[in-house]
């Protein structure tokens, strides 16, 4: 039999924040706002609003979104209407429909995807620079 009691220190672990959850919108769930994570996102409903994570954002083909994704990598199948600003890659599967800009270092799209709108793979084009007087 152990007592606890006599010369025994339970130490507690420290918890560190997990970035490595996934957060979930599922089909038939509607949020409008903004969503911001650090890790990574799937939306099979539909999202209206900014969604940021630090991780990856997986728009799934019934998944909706009416905003602005910014994020490290993306998977989109579903709609998507606004601005997408991916510092890594950005795949548009064949299913994906996306009206909008692009800006990302990489992108990949599938046969059977649909895109209308502006790329751009070069961050510094994007921004302004000040014109050089001679």
């Amino acid at each position: 039999m152990f007592n606890l009691r006599k010369n025994t220190t339970i130490m507690a672990k420290q918890q560190e924040p997990d970035h490595s959850s996934i957060n979930l919108v599922g089909t038939g769930t509607t949020i409008k706002g903004e969503i911001s994570s650090k890790g990574d996102i799937r939306v099979d409903g539909k999202v209206i609003g900014q969604i940021r994570s630090e991780g990856k954002v997986v728009i799934g083909s019934t998944g909706v979104i009416e905003g602005d994704v910014f994020c490290k990598n993306a998977d989109f199948s579903g709609n998507i209407k606004g601005k997408a600003d991916i510092s890594e890659l950005l795949t548009l599967k064949a299913s994906a429909v996306f009206m909008g800009d692009i800006i990302t270092n990489k992108l990949s799209i599938e046969p059977g995807a649909r895109f209308s709108g502006t790329c751009s793979m070069d961050k510094e084009a994007v921004q302004e620079k000040p014109l050089q007087k001679k």
